[in-house]
This record gives C-alpha cells, structure tokens and sequence, in this order.
C-alpha cells in the first residue's frame, strides 16, 4: 500500500467515525445485510485505544466481525489488536457495550462464516476471493456486570459515625 493510499484510508476511517460518534450511527449507520458500528480495541503494541468503523453481524446476544480487509492478502490491523486485546467495546447506534472477544476457529469458523455472515451479506464472498486466505471471524459476546467489590461487604472506613 503507498503512502498515499494508507494516508486516506486513515483520513476515511477518522472521518467515518466521525460522523458515526456525532449522528450515533444514524449517518453512517445500517447498509445492506450489515450493522455498522464502531469497534475500539487498544493497539497491540502500544495498548493506545483504536476505533473502525466496520460491519457487525448479530448472532445470539452478541455480534460477530470478519476481518476481511476489503479483500487484502492479510488480515486488518484492527483485528490483529483484537485477537491480541480479547476484549473491546463496541458502538451500535447510541448504544456502547464492552465486550468479549474471541476468534473462532475451523469448523466453527466455517459455519458462522456462511451461514450467519454470507447469508446476511452474500457481497462479502468478494472479498474471501480476492483475498485468497480464510477470513477470520470474531465473536463479539456482551460482558455480563460484575458486581461492585463492595456492595456486600461495605468498606469500614466509608461509615458514618454514630
């Protein structure tokens, strides 16, 4: 990729999330057979949080993502940070979710490649073909709420006095 072709792409995702983050989706929201949304993972080597602006393909309580490229030989950036991150908040519409994150693997990959991800977005075949490699896919599922450290065993020093 030439410098020129990295540089817009980078100024198209910033604009892109942009746009997303002021509207909540409602400008650069849903396409054809896809959920767009924004995904933040810190980077892989330097733990900064990084947002795209990608698909995302319901499945149960959660969401799936393909790491796709838009058909490169190897896999984006962003999911090499969230296959090192494992987890990652996510963007759909107004609402923000933490998430966990796991890569699903051989046949399991498989299924969930054609019969939830090209069944919602046949286009997406395009980019396997050009690619010529597996397309990875991740399985975004919600963090269930933790519940706070203290709500059963209240802090001592945090008491009223008597």
């Amino acid at each position: 990729m030439t410098s020129a072709h990295t540089a817009l792409t980078r100024w198209g995702n910033a604009l892109g999330v942009w746009l997303y983050r002021r509207s909540d989706g409602r400008i650069t929201g849903p396409r054809k057979g896809t959920t767009i949304g924004l995904l933040t993972v810190p980077g892989r080597n330097t733990g900064i949080p990084r947002t795209v602006a990608i698909g995302f393909f319901p499945h149960g309580t959660g969401y799936l993502v393909a790491g796709s490229g838009s058909g490169s030989t190897q896999d984006p950036q962003w999911f090499r940070n969230l296959r090192a991150a494992g987890r990652a908040q996510i963007q759909i519409g107004a609402t923000r979710i933490d998430t966990d994150v796991r890569v699903a693997e051989n046949a399991e990959r498989d299924t969930l490649w054609h019969e939830v991800i090209l069944a919602q977005d046949p286009r997406r075949l395009r980019y396997e073909k050009k690619a010529a490699r597996v397309i990875p896919v991740a399985v975004l599922t919600p963090q269930q709420p933790r519940p706070s450290p203290d709500a059963n065993h209240p802090d001592p020093s945090r008491r009223r006095p008597a």
